[in-house]
């Protein structure tokens, strides 16, 4: 049986709650995890799922080929190690749990870039990064939407106000606000940003339909 506190006595302060990882590390927990749900809707072939009046727009296209080509050296790399080292069974076992655990990863950036699309709703903007970037736009904050092709690091490093989501180190569509909006970095970071940058596979498209939006 519990005995209360009597009244008015002094409450002693709530403790902080204790954490054992670092927020960063707890991010980076975090986005592995969004990584590794990706492959559900990337092998079932299931489409994005979108609320009501919202449009998704895919971005993944021009990092496919190199995509693929990393996972089928880290596949090569794995098999020529484990040959290496058979004859040191837990050896070749940690190695192996590694080296297809990075061969998952790798195949991760296209699945999560796959199944986790820009999109348009009557309100706002959301562009993605895969599973490392997600930025809401409200739409009453675009000043104005372009389509132009740029490459990544042309013209020098991007002014700290220009966010740069590059796909295949290329943006297609480009984003000027009116007012900042916060754009939180993976490990918990955080920056303002007055233009985005990114890719959109059907850009002009996108471009014409954020235009309607915008007028609605």
């Amino acid at each position: 049986m519990t005995r209360e506190a009597p009244r008015g006595a002094p409450r002693r302060p709530a403790l902080p709650r204790r954490r054992f990882l670092p927020d960063p590390l707890l991010r980076l927990l975090a986005h592995e995890a969004r990584v590794l749900r990706s492959f559900g809707p990337w092998i079932t072939r299931r489409g994005p799922q979108v609320g009501p009046g919202a449009r998704a727009f895919g971005y993944a296209s021009p990092q496919a080929a190199t995509v693929y080509g990393l996972v089928f050296v880290c596949v090569v790399e794995t098999v020529g190690v484990s040959f290496l080292v058979r004859q040191w069974p837990a050896v070749h076992a940690v190695l192996l749990v590694l080296d297809l655990y990075t061969v998952l990863l790798v195949l991760g950036m296209q699945t999560a870039a796959v199944a986790r699309p820009h999109v348009l709703t009557p309100h706002a903007l959301r562009l993605r990064a895969g599973a490392r970037v997600d930025l809401t736009v409200p739409l009453d904050r675009i000043a104005r939407v372009r389509t132009e092709l740029r490459f990544q690091g042309a013209g020098g490093a991007a002014p700290d106000d220009v966010l740069e989501l590059a796909v295949g180190s290329q943006t297609s569509l480009t984003v000027e606000l009116t007012e900042p909006v916060t754009h939180v970095q993976l490990l918990g970071g955080r920056r303002e940003v007055t233009t985005v940058r990114f890719h959109a596979d059907e850009s002009a498209e996108l471009a014409k339909a954020l235009r309607a939006a915008m007028t609605a």
